[in-house]
Parts: structure tokens; C-alpha cells; sequence
């Protein structure tokens, strides 16, 4: 009697179909048990009954062993256990609990030292240089690697204590978005009282100076303390390439990048070798050589190709069987100009249709509009998006499962700029919507300060500037709006109706009092002209009055001369 097996459902992937099928075969063969198969085949009792167990794909020998031992046909059972093997590299997987070696658009941290590879000669410049300026920058592309530069290759190694590195009583890491920087960064900057050594301030994303931080010129003055002669103060930043010319407008800062400037550009092929081959070396995987080849070629022809690159290889490692990880399983994940497009269309395609309009206002919530410059990120507190809603909570879930969202205490960020250009629908919905979403980031400061100033009538939108929002947000684009934003916006349209009512009150009180006015003016007038002709009637009458009319009027008398008598 054969052995009892687990009951499959086919319906739950590649191999549990595969599996089933191999059941169904041999059922139709009679039954045979295990034990008569093998007898039949090279292999053991044991290695057919995996191959039919469904918890992993078996090898094609195994697998055409137990076709022939059943009298399957070959060939059909190649073609299927090819098919079977396609879509699982199709599948991604995180069920064996590993931890990927690869960062995909998620920027490398202080503690992925061990997964960063291929920056040595640029970190060591840069901490080369730390040692002789108390300001400098790194500038470089979107998709250059700043960020992960920055934290995963020269933090540790100041840590390490290079000769000629500052001492560091402490280093601090912030990103300037955000009402309060000031605030926070003066905190941020604190020399501890018993220490002698110097604070290391490293600002991440510089370019929200200019896009998300109201308190700009009080941050970037804060800053630029670095620079007295008896500060304590060193500051690292790193600042995208398209936003160096609105340094250069700033004198200080201007100042401070000159002979202080490092340039993140493209990593050499052998670099990217490097970034390539070694996190899985560490992880106990192989890279095939081909594989490698591919991408380093791909990655040399992509600008600001280098998060595209991680999160390929990423999907890569999440399609992996065994130890291998070979350019099928890389082609399945999208490759380099796929490979984000791949992820987000699988994730969009399993939301409902509620969940998708959830998930396109929490992204386009996520980004500020260029203005000269590319589109940029925006990092949003969870409370703009409503995330008590248990829908906005679960798709949000979703996105940063899937790693194109960051989640870091309440502040929601993309994982990378390089989603807006590498995902098309994502792109077409902030073409589509980039003059509204132009009135909606005014529209979400606007309403924050009408909030922090307990509601203040006189920061409510008037005119033109409230017909603009209130059309831009009619109808369905209302459902963009956050509550604080909505009821702003209702507050406004509420004093203007109140007004206009009071302005229509005013009309019809001041037309009445015309109407009044006139009306009094008619009687006095009528009055003043019945008394006039009234007297009129009342005098003398002419001396020459006729009954008709006088067609000679009597000739003047001349004095009657007298004749005095005499003398």
C-alpha cells in the first residue's frame, strides 16, 4: 500500500500544481506505490514521493524519472516542468524568513556597512577632505547614491577614526522638511558640555531647503555657525545636482561650498562589479557571471541608475532557487528599466478599486511639482493622509511592504525619487495633475497655518485665491483633501457666502433708502410746486388781460405835457 499523501491545491502555485499533476498521473498508472517506482528509476522511494510533495520543484531528472516510472509522456513533461519553473521565477518569495542582500530603492543605513560595496576610493576623498573643511558638500544626480554614501560608507568609517578624520563628540543625521526645522536643528547641533570634540551634523536631501522648509534662511544660517573661527559645529550635506544653482544664489552658502564641493558621479563598471557580486558572496549566494555582466552594462547606460540596479537585483533575490541567481530570474523581475514598473503594477493590480484611488492620493500626496527643477519627493506626516482611515492604513501597508514607501516613526516617504520616472502610470498621474497638486501643496500650508493660528479668519482664502482652490477641488478631487485641508477650504467659502450675503443685505437696505429717499424728494418737490403755482393764483391780474390771445399789445403812454400859463 502506498504511502498517505498531503492533500494540494493547485491553485496555489506553480509547484503545487506541478505536484498535483504528477498525483494525477500516477493515479491514472493503477497507483503504483513508491517502492515499485523506484524500481523503475534510479532514483529512491523517497526522492519521487518529493517530487510529488509539492513543497519545492523538483529537478527535471527527478521529474521525468517519475513520468517514465508511470508512463507519462517525456517530452509533454518537459514542456510542463519548464512552464512550472517560468512562472515560480515570475512568483517573488519571502517565506524562508532571509534577509535580502540587496537594499532595492530603500537607501543603505549606518548599519548595512557589510551590504554597501564599490564607494571605498569616493568615501575615502571625502572623509579626507572632512579632515580640512568644517562645511562640505556632496552634489550629485537623483540616483547617484548620495544617501546611501552618506550613511552606510562615510559614517562608519568616521567611526573607524581615520588618521586625519575630525574627532566627533557626536554626529547627528536630519533632513530639512518640515515647519520646525530650526527648532530641531538647533537641538540637533548641541556641543555636550563635557566634551571637547566637535558635533557632526549630516543633512540628507538638502534640496528640501528650497522645496519644503518655510525657515529657511534661519536653518541655513544655523548652519553656516560651522564656519566661525571657535565653532564646534562641522556639517556635511548632501544636495541634488538640479539645485546647486540655488545654492550659488545664496552668498553664504555659495561661500561655504567653494573648494568644499565633492561630485558623486556614475560608479565605474568594476565598482559596480563590486555592488553586485559581493552582498550575495556574503549572503552565500551566486551571482552567475552572465547576470553580472548584464547588469553592469545595463547599469553603466542608465543615469542615475544605481537604485533602479538595487531593486532589480532585489526581485532578483526574492525569484531565487537555491543558490543561483540567474538572469531568468532577473528578466522575470523586470530587469533594470522594469523592475519598479513590475512591483507597482503587481501591487496596483491587487488592490480594489477604492484601494487604487486610496493608494494614487497617498502618492501624489508624496510629491512636490518642480518648478525649473525635476519633480522631488515630499515626506508627509501620516496624519495628512488620514491614516486612521482603516483603508488609507491598509493600502499604505501595502506600498511599503512592497518597498516603494518608507514608513520611519509618523513620516511617510517615497523610497526613492527614481519611482517617479521608473513607473509610468506614476508618472502620467502626476502630469496629468501637476497644476492641482501645485495649489494643493499651497492649499496644505495654507490650512496648517490657519490651524495654528486657532482659526484665524484673516488667513482664510479670499477671491480669486479661494475660486481657484474651490474649483481645482469640486467634485471628486475633493477626496484629495485631508480634513484639516477640507474644512479650511469650507471656511473660506463659508465667509465669502457670509459676506456676500451681508454685501447683498447692504444692496437691498441701500436701494430701499434710495427708493425712500426718492419718494420723499417727489412728495417735497410735488408739494413746492402746487404751493407756487398756488400763489400764483392768488395775485393781481394783469392790467391788459384778455380773454384771447394779444395780438397788439397796447403802445407805451407818453407823459401828457401841460401848459403853464404865463408869467
Amino acid at each position: 500500500m502506498g504511502r498517505r499523501e498531503i492533500p494540494l491545491d493547485p491553485s496555489a502555485g506553480p509547484v503545487q500544481q506541478l505536484a498535483h499533476a504528477l498525483r494525477e498521473l500516477r493515479a491514472k498508472a493503477g497507483g503504483p506505490t513508491y517502492r515499485a517506482m523506484a524500481g523503475r528509476s534510479v532514483f529512491s522511494a523517497s526522492s519521487l514521493a518529493h517530487a510529488a510533495s509539492g513543497r519545492a520543484l523538483p529537478s527535471l531528472p527527478l521529474a521525468l524519472a517519475y513520468v517514465e516510472a508511470c508512463g507519462g509522456d517525456r517530452q509533454e513533461w518537459e514542456a510542463r516542468w519548464e512552464a512550472a519553473g517560468r512562472e515560480l521565477a515570475r512568483s517573488p518569495r519571502d517565506d524562508d524568513g532571509a534577509d535580502p542582500p540587496y537594499r532595492g530603492l530603500v537607501c543603505f543605513g549606518q548599519a548595512d556597512r557589510e551590504l554597501f560595496f564599490g564607494r571605498d576610493d569616493l568615501v575615502d576623498r571625502v572623509v579626507d577632505l572632512m579632515g580640512r573643511r568644517r562645511f562640505v558638500a556632496l552634489v550629485g544626480a537623483s540616483g547617484s547614491g548620495k544617501s546611501s554614501l552618506l550613511r552606510a560608507g562615510i559614517l562608519p568609517a568616521l567611526r573607524e577614526r581615520p588618521e586625519g578624520a575630525p574627532r566627533l563628540a557626536a554626529v547627528r543625521v536630519t533632513t530639512p522638511g518640515g515647519r520646525h526645522t530650526s527648532e530641531h536643528a538647533a537641538r540637533l547641533t548641541t556641543v555636550p558640555a563635557a566634551s571637547t570634540e566637535d558635533v557632526l551634523l549630516v543633512v540628507d536631501q538638502f534640496e528640501e531647503v528650497f522645496t519644503l522648509c518655510p525657515e529657511r534662511d534661519r536653518f541655513l544660517d544655523l548652519l553656516l555657525t560651522a564656519l566661525d573661527e571657535h565653532s564646534r559645529l562641522r556639517v556635511v550635506i548632501a544636495v541634488r545636482a538640479d539645485f546647486l544653482g540655488r545654492c550659488a544664489q545664496h552668498p553664504g552658502l555659495a561661500a561655504a561650498l567653494r573648494d568644499a564641493t565633492v561630485v558623486v558621479g556614475a560608479m565605474s563598471a568594476a565598482e559596480l562589479r563590486e555592488a553586485v557580486v559581493k552582498p550575495a558572496a556574503n549572503a552565500g549566494l551566486i551571482v552567475e557571471r552572465a547576470l553580472t555582466a548584464r547588469i553592469v552594462e545595463e547599469t553603466v547606460q542608465e543615469p542615475g541608475g544605481l537604485p533602479l540596479m538595487s531593486h532589480a537585483l532585489l526581485e532578483t533575490w526574492r525569484r531565487r532557487r537555491g543558490r543561483a541567481l540567474t538572469e531568468e530570474m532577473y528578466e522575470a523581475a523586470g530587469g533594470i528599466r522594469g523592475a519598479v514598473a513590475t512591483t507597482a503594477e503587481d501591487l496596483f493590480r491587487r488592490l480594489t478599486p477604492s484601494q487604487a484611488g486610496t493608494a494614487r492620493r497617498i502618492l501624489l500626496r508624496l510629491i512636490t511639482p518642480g518648478e525649473g527643477t525635476e519633480d522631488t519627493r515630499r515626506p508627509t506626516d501620516r496624519a495628512e493622509l488620514d491614516a486612521a482611515s482603516p483603508e488609507t492604513a491598509a493600502v499604505l501597508e501595502q506600498l511599503v511592504r512592497a518597498r516603494l514607501l518608507t514608513l520611519d516613526g509618523c513620516r511617510v516617504d517615497l523610497a526613492h525619487e527614481a519611482l517617479i520616472s521608473a513607473w509610468p502610470r506614476y508618472r502620467a498621474w502626476i502630469d496629468q495633475e501637476r497644476e492641482r497638486l501645485r495649489l494643493h501643496r499651497r492649499l496644505t500650508d495654507d490650512a496648517r497655518t490657519w490651524v495654528e493660528h486657532d482659526r484665524d479668519p484673516d488667513t482664510l482664502y479670499r477671491g480669486s485665491r479661494l475660486a481657484a482652490a474651490a474649483d481645482a477641488f469640486a467634485g471628486e478631487a475633493r477626496q484629495a483633501l485631508s480634513s484639516p485641508e477640507a474644512a479650511f477650504l469650507d471656511a473660506g467659502t463659508a465667509a465669502r457666502d457670509h459676506e456676500s450675503r451681508q454685501t447683498a443685505r447692504a444692496a437691498r437696505r441701500l436701494r430701499s433708502l434710495t427708493i425712500a429717499l426718492s419718494v420723499l424728494l417727489f412728495v417735497a418737490l410735488s408739494a413746492s410746486l402746487l404751493a407756487w403755482n398756488q400763489g400764483r393764483s392768488s395775485g393781481p391780474r394783469p392790467r391788459f388781460a384778455r380773454s384771447g390771445p394779444c395780438l397788439f399789445p397796447p403802445r407805451p403812454t407818453s407823459p401828457v405835457k401841460t401848459a403853464l400859463p404865463g408869467p
